[in-house]
């Protein structure tokens, strides 16, 4: 089958023709993929930076996002059928350990991820346990449902940081933090402020129901959020973009006992200061992996079906898979937003 792998330790990732199709076990679904998005994660395999350099194994096939029609089931699988049009969650579990057995799967110690840890969608076929198969409602374009992961993300961060009513600070709206200001603004949220330091992104933040978007690099804004809010700072920080410097000013703009939720994934270890930001301003710190299983899925979907959600401005590109560097460039260069590789169809 074609796909795409980390084939060596650099920057970039090789097409394949020839790479065999997974033989799924009795309790495993074969995917036909159909559509796969490019993520933030991706970005860090293909740049082969600190953190990729890390975690990621040289051989392996990318890709975590996607939506699909199976092909074949194992003996045992009871659930799914052959032709049903799915999306699956990406983290793998055996489902014995503490938190799988108490509702937090998704941090699971076992855990083992499609396209970091086993191989990914960027290619023709994927086989995943039926437990994570996830069926996409008829309503819900392929275009979107190859995004549910990590519009997932999103739904999670806002949903545990409890927003309604609240004033909340984004900090990066890139791919999920426009997500997030859109899945905030469906979940009621008082007043949504947002940075980044690319003007279309934060036009398009404001776009998307944020109150006000603000370029870090002028340190003016910190002020101008806190006189907005009491005079004392925003009650939800979400932190989506994983810079060291956001870390800093999103705290800065966090009032004493407000709620920070943290997504993004620093390249390298941040310098911080725990004592100022969280310490003496009592704040409670979430720290957000992934999507709660399946509590999260559930909530996306009644959200998409709803039509409370506003992604057509967040999905920019769609290339066939074979022109996966210009696919990869687009969103790197930041030309796209979210962009979608089309596999089969």
């Amino acid at each position: 089958m074609r796909a795409l792998v980390k084939h060596h330790a650099g920057p970039e990732l090789q097409f394949v023709s020839d790479r065999p199709v997974p033989r799924p076990g009795p309790r495993d679904v074969l995917i036909k993929v159909t559509k796969a998005g490019i993520c933030g994660t991706d970005k860090h395999i293909w740049e082969w930076d600190e953190w990729a350099a890390g975690r990621i194994p040289i051989g392996i096939v990318t890709g975590h996002e996607f939506v699909g029609i199976i092909e074949a089931i194992g003996s045992a699988v009871t659930r799914c059928q052959v032709g049903q049009r799915v999306s699956a969650e990406g983290h793998i579990t055996a489902g014995v350990d503490y938190n799988s057995r108490t509702g937090n799967a998704h941090i699971a110690s076992d855990t083992r991820i499609l396209g970091i840890d086993r191989d990914g969608v960027f290619a023709d076929y994927v086989c995943v346990p039926e437990e994570n198969v996830w069926p996409v409602h008829p309503s819900i374009p392929d275009k979107v449902a190859a995004v549910l992961d990590p519009l997932g993300n999103a739904v999670h961060t806002v949903m545990a940081a409890g927003v309604s009513a609240k004033s909340v600070l984004i900090t990066g709206t890139g791919i999920i933090g426009l997500m997030a200001v859109t899945v905030a603004k469906a979940a009621g949220a008082g007043r949504i402020f947002a940075t980044d330091m690319n003007p279309h992104r934060r036009g398009l933040a404001k776009k998307l129901g944020a109150a006000e978007a603000f370029d870090p690099r002028d340190g003016a804004w910190i002020g101008e959020i806190r006189r907005a809010c009491r005079g004392e700072g925003v009650d939800v920080l979400l932190e989506m973009s994983g810079s060291p410097a956001a870390y800093d000013q999103g705290f800065s703009c966090l009032r004493n006992g407000g709620v920070a939720a943290l997504l993004g994934i620093p390249a390298k270890p941040p310098t911080f200061n725990i004592t100022q930001h969280v310490v003496f301003k009592g704040a409670t710190v979430l720290g957000i992996n992934g999507r709660k299983m399946f509590e999260t899925w559930y909530q996306m979907e009644e959200l998409l079906v709803g039509g409370r959600l506003q992604l057509d401005d967040i999905i920019t590109h769609e290339f066939p898979i074979e022109q996966f560097k210009k696919a990869h460039e687009t969103m790197l260069s930041g030309e796209g937003i979210k962009v979608v590789m089309s596999v089969n169809g």
